[in-house]
């Protein structure tokens, strides 16, 4: 049987607590007005417990909602945030630290034009979001939008939020794409170190 060390055993406690009390929280929203415990989720979220979270999340709450998005979007970027700061701090990056983003990308086309594109389908898709709502038609499905985001349109999605002056008011949105941004940056710092 393998050893673990005393931060593993934490680990493997916060994200057990991580799913309880996602668990808990997902039937509070569901019976009850009040008592919710969002603030005790962020905490322990934000101390390394968001697997359990994601895992309660695929397991039992499924179905995407506006009450529940902040939280699962908030979940998603700080999961792979902590999964690349686990990821750097266990040795899984080059011998020196490389900060130079421009270098990077003029080396890696490729991944430069994937980010200029689907920022591109983010702005566009928001626009035509927010077009479809002036003229009361069908509109994009949050969790597309948010989405398109989260696979790399987030800053197409922030400078389309406050162009067209739309999701301004939904945190999942003006909190989220923020997030989203800083996981991204994370990813592609993680992603330079280790190429």
């Amino acid at each position: 049987m393998p050893e673990f060390s005393p931060f593993m055993y934490y680990l493997i406690g916060i994200n057990l607590l991580g799913f309880v009390l996602y668990i808990i929280n997902m039937l509070l929203y569901r019976y009850t007005e009040e008592g919710q415990i969002d603030a005790v989720l962020t905490i322990v979220c934000l101390a390394f417990g968001s697997a359990g979270m994601l895992i309660a999340i695929l397991l039992f709450d499924r179905k995407p909602l506006k009450e529940n998005m902040m939280s699962r979007v908030f979940i998603a970027c700080i999961f792979v945030t902590e999964l690349i700061v686990l990821l750097f701090f266990k040795g899984y990056h080059g011998d020196t630290v490389n900060m130079a983003f421009a270098s990077f990308f003029s080396e890696h086309q490729i991944l430069l034009i994937y980010l200029s594109i689907i920022n591109i389908i983010a702005f566009i898709a928001f626009g035509i979001d927010k077009l479809n709502a002036i003229a009361g038609r069908s509109r994009i499905r949050i969790i597309t939008l948010l989405g398109i985001a989260f696979v790399g349109g987030s800053i197409g999605a922030l400078i389309a939020m406050y162009a067209f002056r739309h999701k301004t008011r939904k945190d999942y949105f003006t909190v989220g794409i923020p997030l989203m941004i800083i996981m991204q940056i994370a990813l592609i710092f993680f992603v330079m170190n280790n190429i």
